[in-house]
């Protein structure tokens, strides 16, 4: 037996830490633990709720606008607000430009690599590589001469000593499969990408000012329309977004699309590998009718429990019985014990670290060993995320999404059950992003539209006034960041915050057991991992990345004995 420590593994709020058992080449057990204390609900207790979203959108510095948008509709519904069209149109247009790029980001930047071997791309025949390229898209960078530059900008780096910023990975791992040629491809497309993404968050900046961390407003979006005026979004600005989103359409379906099918075509194995909980959660979000009609969402409300898909329960923030927060292995306390359960509208959050100050040897599973709570939907562990999203809709029918589904399994020529997996997690935030991406173009036009029609309108003044407040109220705001399920909590007394609770996606998958000794996500992800060396563990990391985990600094490596093994760093 082999205790295998990946540490740090960052998130979006903050480092991850993964210790595994390994034995007879398989993860037999797994442990998950968030290792860096939050606190945003202290922070917020006493402030005005119309200002709470700027606080918790920089809860992560990658999900920039997510818990922005959560925040403003937890105030929302709490004072029983309502957006205008126009409002609803931009969220939906920064929401979607979100998951495009945040995707895409993933896909090439912090997931691809597990199974890229860049080193074995400097043997590739560049011209066997521009055939493969032209027969899975037309992308126009596909030329021999182009693939041939590209490797000679990856042989300098080797050259030199270094690989810059594909240093220190597990090149030439057995578990890599693909072919030299696509490795090449893969290589190619990570760096054309890292251009890419820096174009479509300039939507961002049209609609919310900036970005990072674009403005958000309650009761409606902080921009104003005036097709003529410089100092307002006018017809150059929207042009300029609608270009942005031909660009942004053209390369997933051109280079981001093919490349997935085109990789996950050589890892089929992995569709039996990470499936983990066979419970899904998704609080569904783009809505076309208003924020309170959850049938009309892109995205649809519900859960799966058991991966039987001929059932989707329904889901309510709103009901105390459903979502409560649990601290059994959890560095915090509450005043009614350990094992109590409690909705996020009656959550506390004070710290209790009892375990031993870092650096440590091996977490202590027994007690507590994680500073990220362990949420339950009606006790259940629920996987969040773009496979719970696909699934859920599947299941109840959306037509969009039945037919992106069908369609990559066809391609793949795998059966449903094939989703339930590490590759299927994979695949289907890539499948998402096709979706996204012709969303973003439907909203866009919308939008178009009824600026066309005559309205300009984009925020409403009603119950601004604090004065209007009753003196006590509640609310939530559910939405989907690209990572999963996504709400906000506020409790609102005497037109202060009185209590603020974020239940974020990591929280659902990367918790640690509850009381009664179930797994979260991640941990029962791990199970049966197959793991070909315990000081290069490529394959906990790819299961992981599947999950969508932002890796910002550097993985390290440990032994049962605390000595460093390895050392990955991510530029």
């Amino acid at each position: 037996m082999t205790r295998v420590v990946v540490d740090p593994v960052t998130r979006i709020e903050g480092h991850l830490r993964i210790e595994a058992v390994v034995e007879g080449g398989k993860i037999t057990d797994a442990y998950s633990s968030g290792t860096m204390v939050r606190g945003f609900e202290k922070i917020l207790k006493g402030r005005d709720p119309r200002d709470a979203w700027a606080f918790v959108e920089r809860a992560c510095g990658v999900c920039t606008t997510v818990h922005a948008l959560a925040s403003v509709r937890c105030v929302e519904d709490a004072l029983a607000l309502s957006v205008p069209k126009n409002a609803e149109l931009v969220r939906n247009i920064m929401f979607c430009t979100q998951y495009v790029h945040d995707h895409v980001v993933h896909f090439y930047h912090l997931h691809a690599l597990d199974w890229v071997d860049v080193v074995a791309a400097l043997s590739a025949d560049p011209e066997q590589t521009s055939t493969i390229a032209k027969s899975i898209s037309n992308w126009p960078k596909s030329s021999p001469k182009y693939f041939a530059d590209i490797q000679t900008r990856l042989k300098k780096f080797v050259d030199s000593g270094q690989l810059g910023i594909f240093a220190n990975g597990y090149w030439g791992h057995p578990a890599y499969k693909l072919p030299k040629e696509v490795n090449l491809l893969g290589v190619a497309h990570y760096l054309e990408a890292l251009e890419w993404q820096k174009e479509i968050v300039k939507i961002h900046t049209i609609f919310g000012g900036k970005n990072p961390h674009p403005n958000y407003l309650v009761g409606g979006v902080p921009c104003s329309f005036n097709l003529e005026d410089v100092n307002a979004i006018n017809t150059e600005k929207l042009n300029l977004v609608g270009r942005l989103i031909k660009d942004a359409q053209a390369f997933v379906e051109q280079v981001y699309i093919p490349d997935l099918m085109a990789i996950a075509g050589f890892y089929k194995d992995w569709a039996a590998v990470g499936g983990g909980l066979k419970n899904y959660l998704v609080y569904g979000d783009l809505p076309t009718q208003g924020y309170n009609t959850p049938e009309s969402f892109k995205f649809p409300r519900g859960a799966i429990l058991d991966r039987d898909l001929s059932k989707v329960y329904d889901v309510n923030g709103r009901d105390e019985n459903e979502i409560k927060e649990y601290i059994a292995h959890s560095w915090y306390q509450y005043e009614a014990g350990d094992k109590a359960g409690l909705h996020p509208w009656k959550g506390e959050t004070e710290f209790n670290f009892t375990g031993p100050k870092p650096p440590f040897e091996e977490l202590n599973v027994e007690g507590k060993y994680s500073w990220l709570k362990t949420p339950r939907w009606k006790e259940n562990p629920m996987e969040v995320g773009p496979l719970a999203r696909l699934l859920v809709g599947y299941a109840k029918g959306n037509e969009e999404i039945k037919e992106v589904v069908d369609g990559a399994l066809k391609d793949l020529d795998v059966p449903v059950e094939a989703l339930f997996s590490t590759l299927g997690r994979t695949a289907a935030r890539g499948l998402e992003t096709r979706l996204t991406a012709r969303w973003l173009k439907e909203f866009y036009d919308d939008l178009i539209g009824n600026l066309k029609g005559g309205d300009f309108s984009t925020f409403t003044r009603e119950k601004w006034d604090p004065e209007t407040w009753p003196a006590e109220a509640e609310g939530v705001g559910l939405s989907e960041a690209p990572r999963g399920a996504l709400a906000h909590w506020i409790r609102i007394k005497d037109r202060k915050i009185d209590n603020y609770q974020l239940v974020v996606p990591s929280t659902w998958n990367a918790s640690p057991r509850d009381a009664a000794g179930k797994r979260s996500a991640y941990e029962e992800s791990l199970l049966d991992t197959p793991v070909a060396n315990d000081e290069q563990p490529l394959e906990i990391i790819r299961t992981i990345h599947s999950f969508d985990p932002c890796l910002a600094c550097a993985v390290h490596v440990y032994d049962p004995d605390g000595k460093q093994i390895h050392q990955i760093t991510v530029g």
